[in-house]
Parts: C-alpha cells; sequence; structure tokens
C-alpha cells in the first residue's frame, strides 16, 4: 500500500469530526462527513454544495477524486451531482462536495452524516500528437453500443 502525506487543515465548521479515514485497512477510498452546522433539507432533484470542514495541500502531480459512497445511492437516494469531483493539487479553499437527491421524498443532510468518499489519485498531463490518421482497429469508428448489449 503506498501512502503519500496530504496537508490537512480542519474549518470551524468541522467542530467534533475525525479526519476522513479508511473503512477497512484495503478500502480504496475516504469517507467524507457533512460539516453543517445546520440540517440541510433537499427536495426531490435539490441539488446543493455540502461543505465537508476541511482544507488541503495535496502534493503536485495529485489530485483528490470525490464520488459517491457505494451505498448513497440505493439507501439514501442521493449521490454526487457532477458523477465525481476532482481536487485540484492548487487548490487551498474548502472542499465541497455537491450533492443530489434523487428520492421522491425529502432527504436531510446533517452534521456528520457521510457524504461521499474520496481517493488521492496520480494526475497526467497530455502531451498532443496531431496526426492525419489514427491507427485502424476492429471497432473502428462504431459508436454507443457498436459492440453489442449482451454476451454472445
Amino acid at each position: 500500500m503506498n501512502i503519500i502525506p496530504v496537508k490537512v487543515k480542519t474549518l470551524p465548521n468541522y467542530k467534533d469530526l475525525p479526519l476522513p479515514s479508511y473503512g477497512t485497512d484495503e478500502a480504496a477510498c475516504v469517507d467524507l462527513y457533512a460539516a453543517v452546522d445546520e440540517p440541510i433539507v433537499l427536495n426531490h432533484l435539490d441539488r446543493k454544495i455540502i461543505p465537508t470542514g476541511l482544507s488541503m495541500a495535496l502534493p503536485k502531480g495529485y489530485q483528490f477524486r470525490i464520488r459517491s459512497r457505494s451505498g448513497n445511492p440505493i439507501k439514501n437516494g442521493f449521490i454526487i451531482a457532477n458523477g465525481s469531483g476532482t481536487v485540484d493539487s492548487d487548490y487551498r479553499g474548502e472542499i465541497g462536495v455537491g450533492i443530489i437527491n434523487l428520492n421522491k421524498e425529502p432527504i436531510t443532510i446533517e452534521h456528520g452524516m457521510k457524504i461521499a468518499q474520496a481517493a488521492i489519485e496520480p494526475v497526467y498531463h497530455i502531451q498532443w500528437e496531431e496526426v492525419d490518421a489514427l491507427d485502424e482497429t476492429a471497432r473502428g469508428a462504431g459508436g454507443f453500443g457498436s459492440t453489442g448489449q449482451k454476451v454472445a
């Protein structure tokens, strides 16, 4: 297991929460908690950025990738509004998690609620190489669904 040191600053709204931690020794992600002063109610399809009360200094060449916790969409009916979020290594503000409620009923986000999970990941920058043609493949330019819908 590789360990990357990350400097973290807790903000006043973090209060009594523990630092993000791994649920098991082999978990890929840490849990992120809602750091809210009062409960936030989200109605059906409402979207809101939920503060985490954390800011950090990631090492250059890494990102903090935020994603839905695996149980939240099914058990609690909410997901990360943009699918996943990225905290860049040069960002120093409070980390927020965009949440959307997919339930027909309202949900309440309370202080300390596990709202997302995140992992540190390396970043690779693209060096574009413009060419006149691309190599041929069996799929070619076949688009969405071009490889079929089920096992043959």
